[in-house]
């Protein structure tokens, strides 16, 4: 049997032997780069409150770009690599993800966790977004009525919660967090209903009150959001509308044009 403690020692960083940064203003916000995220050269270090983001799958969906594994991954890294640079010390990741797959199972959470810790991000913990309540989510039950190979069906994803540097914001701010909404922040499952794909253009977005959460829970107004994948721009949506800053990264045309879009209806 393996050492435990090995493997939790992996996990966990002294924070006290951290190197505690300086926090930059950037001169670039409220905008939406059409390129890639791998190089985000018009940010300063150190200059992000929060990233909130859903990366792509790399499953074929008409968001996502056709790459091999070992492409798609070092795209992850290079990108998730940057968002540190640009991550001010105590400042937050959060990445919405689904586990994928039956033949077998793909743990996407555990696999993007291990590469965010390599980058040095410290783990805080891990939202379960509960899309659904209903038995009836989806129908890929498998065999039915049988023990053959009944399959589990997902009704959630995962939000998983990092820091840089420490987990405590270097800087003050006006909060706009009530009570009861923290209440329900703080909590480790989250319900809220998905969007509609149809509805927002875009095959695969997530809606806007769960980014909202997580810009409300881990930022002051004015500080700046950013999302490296930001699709429909649903994560500048949220700032706008809670007056933070935001800045993004797209690589498809259409879908930045959808987000400026959406931007000006709100």
């Amino acid at each position: 049997m393996g050492s435990r403690k090995g493997y939790v020692s992996k996990f966990q960083v002294d924070e006290s032997k951290t190197d505690i940064k300086t926090n930059n203003a950037s001169k670039k916000t409220n905008t939406i780069f059409n390129k890639s995220s791998e190089k985000m050269g018009e940010l300063v270090d150190n200059c992000v409150s929060l990233t909130v983001t859903s990366p792509p799958y790399n499953v074929g969906k008409l968001s996502d770009s056709e790459l091999n594994d070992d492409e798609y991954w070092e795209l992850i890294k290079k990108s998730f690599h940057e968002v540190y640079r640009v991550t001010e010390s105590g400042g937050r990741l959060v990445i919405n993800v689904a586990n994928l797959g039956r033949k077998p199972y793909i743990p996407f959470s555990n696999m993007f966790t291990e590469i965010m810790i390599d980058l040095g991000f410290l783990m805080r913990g891990e939202i379960i977004w509960q899309k659904s309540k209903g038995a009836n989510a989806n129908f890929a039950w498998g065999s039915w009525l049988s023990a053959s190979n009944p399959v589990i069906r997902d009704i959630h994803e995962y939000c998983l919660v990092f820091s840089k540097d420490g987990m405590s914001k270097g800087v003050k701010g006006k909060s706009t967090l009530e009570k009861d909404e923290f209440m329900e922040s703080t909590l480790s499952i989250w319900n809220i209903t998905p969007a509609r794909a149809k509805k927002i253009g875009h095959p695969a977005p997530f809606p806007v009150e769960l980014a909202e959460r997580f810009i409300n829970l881990y930022t002051y107004e004015k500080d700046l959001v950013l999302d490296p994948f930001i699709g429909s721009g649903t994560t500048a949506v949220a700032a706008k509308n809670l007056k933070r800053k935001y800045v993004g990264y797209e690589i498809n045309k259409e879908y930045c044009d959808l987000a400026q879009q959406r931007l000006s209806e709100n």
